[in-house]
C-alpha cells in the first residue's frame, strides 16, 4: 500500500510536516540521510548554538558579578562541560523528535531519497511509492572557494561546535546572524575576535539603525568590525591562518588567526534528489514554488531552505509544512505572509524583527511614514538587569496606524518580537497598541512605550 505522503528530510520543517501528516490521519514516512532526525537545526544549527550563547551568557556575569552584588572570586570556565551540555541538550531533543514520530505513526526510513519518477522515492535502492512528496532538505554552509573546512583551522558552524577549548583569536568573514552570533559567544568566552563584512553594514537584512548600534556596541565590547571589506589570500600553517584584507579605507592589513569562522552564507541541498527527471523548476538550485508549496511537478511539494525566497530560518520551514500538508490533505491553509515573519539574531545585544525596515516602508509609501523609538535606557526593568543598550523602533502608516515594521535590538530582543508579530497577524493598529497595558516593571512594557512614541506620547522618554 503507498503512502500519503513521503517527507524527505527531517529538519523543523521536515518533522513537523511529518507530525501534522500523522494527525491528519495520513499515512506518511519521513526519510532521513544522517543518523539521527533533527537536521541543521537541531544538531548543528539553532539549538546547540544557542546553548552556547546561553553559556556565554552565563560566564559574562560570572566575570563581573560585583554589578548585582556578588563576589565571585576566579571563576573558571570549563569548555568541556560547556560542550557536553550542548550535547546533552541536543540528544534530549532528537530523541524528542524520534518519540513524535512514533507517536503520530510516522515511519523513519533511513538513508538519502531521491525522486524516482512520479510517486516514487528510492532510498538506498528500494522504492517506495507515495502519492504526495515533501522535499524538506534544507542548506548547509557555503564555502568560499579554493577552501575546505577542518576541524580547528577554517571552519564552519559544524566544526566549530566541536570545539572543547575557546581559541585565542579568532576572524569571522559575514556579519550576517551566523558570524554575528559566533563571534558574540567567543569573544563573550575570551577569543579576541575580529568580523570582516563586504558589505557596508552588519546584519544588513535588519533595519539600518540596528545595524548601526549592533557595531556600536560590538566595538565598545572589544570586538573589531570591519565593514566594507574584503577577505583575500587565505593560508593554514601550523598554528592557524594567515590572510590579508583589503578595508573600506582601501587600506590592505595583514592578520593572523588561530581559527577562521567563514559564514558566507547557505546554499540549498537540491542535488542528487533526482529533480532533473521532473517539472520541478530550479533557480540557483532553490526549488521554485507557488503559494502553497507546490513545485511544478504534481504531487511533489518543497519547504524550507531549499525554496526561492525563503528566509533561511526553522520556523519559516515550520509554517511551510504547514501549509503543504493543509493543502494535500485538503484543509483550509492560509499561505504564508512574508511580512508577518519574525527574525532573531542572537546576539547580546539580542535583535528582533517583523515587517518592513523604515528604508523598505519609505521607499514604498514616501512620507506616509511615521516612526516611532524608545530606549532601553528608560526602561526599568532593563536597568534591573544591567542590559540597557538598544531600542524598539516601530515603522507604522501616518494616516491609518497600520503597523509596517517593528525592530528591536535589546535584552530578550527575540522574545518580545513576538508581541509585535500577534499584532501584525491581527492587524492592529498602533493605536490599539498604545491602548493595550504593558505589565510593569517589564521589558515588554517599552514596546508599548515605543508605539505610544510613534505619536510623540512615550512617557519615560
Amino acid at each position: 500500500m503507498p503512502y500519503d505522503v513521503i517527507v524527505i528530510g527531517s529538519g523543523p520543517g521536515g518533522y513537523s510536516a511529518a507530525v501534522r501528516a500523522g494527525q491528519y490521519g495520513l499515512k506518511t514516512a519521513i526519510v532521513e540521510k544522517d543518523a539521527k532526525l533533527g537536521g541543521t537545526c537541531l544538531h548543528v544549527g539553532c539549538i546547540p548554538t544557542k546553548a552556547y550563547l546561553h553559556a556565554a551568557d552565563l560566564w559574562e556575569r560570572f566575570l563581573h558579578p560585583e554589578e548585582d552584588g556578588f563576589h565571585c572570586d576566579n571563576p573558571r570556565l570549563d569548555m568541556p562541560l560547556v560542550w557536553d551540555r550542548k550535547n546533552k541538550i541536543v540528544a534530549k531533543h532528537a530523541k524528542g523528535v524520534e518519540f513524535l514520530m512514533k507517536k503520530n505513526k510516522v515511519d523513519w526510513i533511513k538513508g538519502r531519497g531521491r525522486i524516482a519518477g512520479p510517486g516514487k522515492v528510492d532510498v538506498g535502492g528500494q522504492i517506495y511509492e507515495t502519492k504526495n512528496i515533501v522535499i524538506a532538505t534544507g542548506s548547509e554552509a557555503r564555502m568560499l572557494p579554493g577552501l575546505e573546512p577542518d576541524a580547528r583551522r577554517i571552519v564552519t558552524n559544524i566544526e566549530i561546535l566541536d570545539f572543547r577549548d575557546v581559541p585565542k583569536t579568532m576572524g569571522v568573514i559575514g556579519a550576517g546572524a551566523v558570524g554575528v552570533e559566533f563571534a558574540s559567544c567567543f569573544h563573550r568566552f575570551g577569543t579576541k575576535v575580529t568580523v570582516f563584512e563586504m558589505l557596508p553594514r552588519m546584519v544588513p537584512l535588519e533595519d539600518e539603525e540596528v545595524s548601526k548600534e549592533l557595531e556600536r556596541l560590538f566595538k565598545k565590547s572589544g570586538i573589531r568590525v570591519e565593514t566594507g571589506a574584503r577577505v583575500e589570500n587565505i593560508q593554514k600553517h601550523d598554528s592557524g591562518v594567515r590572510f590579508n584584507a583589503t578595508l573600506a579605507s582601501g587600506k590592505q592589513e595583514n592578520f593572523d588567526v588561530e581559527t577562521l569562522l567563514v559564514a558566507v552564507g547557505r546554499k540549498p541541498m537540491t542535488e542528487n534528489l533526482g529533480l532533473e527527471g521532473t517539472r520541478v523548476q530550479l533557480e540557483r538550485g532553490f526549488v521554485k514554488v507557488d503559494e502553497y508549496q507546490r513545485t511544478g511537478e504534481p504531487g511533489v511539494y518543497a519547504i524550507g531552505d531549499v525554496v526561492l525566497g525563503t528566509p533561511l530560518l526553522a520556523h519559516v520551514a515550520t509554517a511551510e509544512g504547514m501549509v503543504a500538508i493543509g493543502h494535500l490533505a485538503g484543509k483550509p491553509v492560509t499561505p504564508i505572509r512574508k511580512n508577518r515573519i519574525p527574525n532573531c539574531t542572537y546576539t547580546e545585544p539580542g535583535i528582533g524583527s517583523v515587517g518592513l525596515t523604515e528604508a523598505q516602508a519609505r521607499a514604498e509609501r514616501g512620507s506616509r511614514v511615521k516612526v516611532g523609538k524608545f530606549p532601553f535606557l528608560a526602561n526599568s526593568k532593563a536597568s534591573i538587569l544591567g542590559r540597557h543598550d538598544g531600542f524598539i523602533k516601530v515603522v507604522a502608516d501616518a494616516e491609518y496606524g497600520e503597523i509596517l515594521g517593528v525592530h528591536i535590538i535589546g535584552p530578550e530582543a527575540f522574545e518580545l518580537i513576538g508581541e509585535a508579530v500577534a499584532a501584525m497577524e491581527a492587524e492592529a493598529t498602533v493605536e490599539t497598541m498604545m491602548h493595550t497595558i504593558h505589565a510593569h516593571p517589564t521589558l515588554y512594557e517599552a514596546m508599548g512605550e515605543a508605539f505610544n512614541s510613534v505619536y510623540g506620547m512615550a512617557i519615560n522618554a
